[in-house]
């Protein structure tokens, strides 16, 4: 260490990793600009496409890493080379890696290097994070802010508040993200992009979500999104809204609800009915089935709603009992059970289904069936209960002489010697 860096407080001689900001060399405070451009180190850049870079290159030697995301396939295989690169650099002398950003956000090599060198000392810098929430004039806190990666968005895509989408660096990622926004956004909204912020060639664009150029795609693009709440989360709250304010909808009860829910049930059983057989796929079928799943889960909200406001449970509620209930249920997938067959992951299911409401009683098993179900569907229910423990015939053609002396009872009941609507049961 020479005096100049000893008087500048400079760490020991190694690796520092140190965050560029977004934008121009000059917007980057002189502490940073001293360690990139002492020539006693050896700079590693992850990209040459930052400005920075760029002007820092034109004073001096800068190795970048642009090579291994050419060569290679798999982002992970990227990361892991530049990981090693930067430590086979630092173990021959004093190393700094700079990377686009803060250090700490999306960087993922950067994450990598402090699992194995966690005592590396980290320069941090305005992120891109900064720069989008500047350019758009929003604050984090004031009403949340989500930071999604472009190239992993989740599902479902959960749009109800200020969110950013980073890591929009090829047109083929930024076209894809905005055709899943458009998805799940109100008809019309807009999202704003935002490439190359702090340098002098920024663009910040307010646009149709359907409108957004792909060729904008870039290490510093990235997408800005608030709109009314969109997806699943969009859906709840117009219900919850509807439930407030709609005479029709406040004046619904439980029970009022339940010719609605059959119905809906009736309606989407019949658009399945429509879908061809696999593997062939027929859209226009599909977005029967698309249209009224969403009748069914208006229900769904809705009973929700009802029982909110009693204080017994919310839809949260009612997602999270769920949640719980299928890795319950799957030991085979979140456990240590083994079930390779579907016949075998039936089994596990009632017997954790039986546990759960305390264990089936001997001769009890009928009550596994529900007493809301139509008559004739009860009735199979019923007699697929029985037959799980024998009571059913190995071949259809036993049946007949048990048919022929039912349907004799029945003959017998209709003349006055029984009870026609028993003998019909068992016919």
């Amino acid at each position: 260490m020479d005096d100049r860096s000893a008087a500048a407080g400079d760490p020991a001689p190694g690796l520092i990793i140190v965050g560029l900001g977004p934008g121009d060399l000059n917007r980057l405070p002189a502490f940073h600009r001293h360690f990139l451009a002492d020539p006693q180190r050896h700079v590693i850049a992850r990209t040459r496409h930052h400005p920075a870079v760029v002007q820092l290159a034109d004073s001096r030697r800068v190795e970048t890493c642009d090579d291994l995301y050419a060569h290679m396939t798999g982002f992970d295989g990227v990361y892991a080379a530049i990981v090693d690169r930067v430590l086979e650099s630092s173990a021959r002398g004093a190393t700094v890696y700079a990377v686009p950003g803060s250090p700490l956000i999306g960087e993922f090599a950067v994450r990598m290097l402090l699992e194995v060198r966690p005592a590396t000392e980290v320069l941090m810098a305005e992120s891109f994070v900064d720069a989008v929430t500047r350019a758009v004039g929003v604050d984090p806190l004031q009403r949340g802010l989500r930071v999604l990666d472009g190239h992993h968005l989740p599902h479902p895509l959960v749009l109800d508040g200020p969110t950013i989408i980073g890591h929009l660096d090829a047109p083929a990622v930024l076209a894809e993200v905005a055709a899943s926004v458009a998805r799940v956004l109100p008809e019309g909204a807009e999202v704003t992009v935002c490439a190359d912020l702090g340098s002098s060639d920024e663009i910040v664009a307010t646009v149709p979500v359907d409108s957004v150029a792909a060729d904008l795609a870039g290490v510093r693009t990235s997408l800005y999104v608030d709109t009314e709440p969109a997806g699943l989360i969009g859906a709840v709250r117009v219900g919850l809204r509807l439930r407030a304010e709609c005479p029709w909808d406040r004046e619904q009860t439980h029970t009022s609800l339940i010719a609605h829910l059959l119905e809906e049930v009736h309606e989407l059983l019949e658009a399945i009915s429509h879908l061809p057989e696999e593997p062939e796929v027929d859209y226009v079928a599909y977005d029967g089935v698309e249209e009224e799943l969403g009748d069914v889960l208006l229900q769904v909200l809705f009973h929700a709603a009802i029982a909110r406001e009693k204080g017994a449970f919310s839809i949260d509620d009612v997602g999270t009992r769920l949640r719980e209930k299928l890795v319950r249920r799957h030991p085979h997938i979140f456990g240590d059970v083994v079930a390779p067959t579907p016949a075998e992951v039936a089994s596990n299911w009632q017997r954790i289904k039986d546990e759960e409401k305390g264990g089936a009683a001997p001769g009890s098993i009928i009550d596994r069936v529900g007493h809301g179900l139509p008559a004739l569907q009860r009735a199979l229910a019923v007699q697929t209960q029985a037959a799980s423990v024998g009571f059913d015939w190995e071949a259809a053609d036993q049946i007949v002489d048990v048919l022929a002396h039912e349907v004799d009872e029945l003959r017998q009941a209709l003349a006055g010697r029984g009870d026609p609507s028993h003998e019909v049961g068992d016919v």
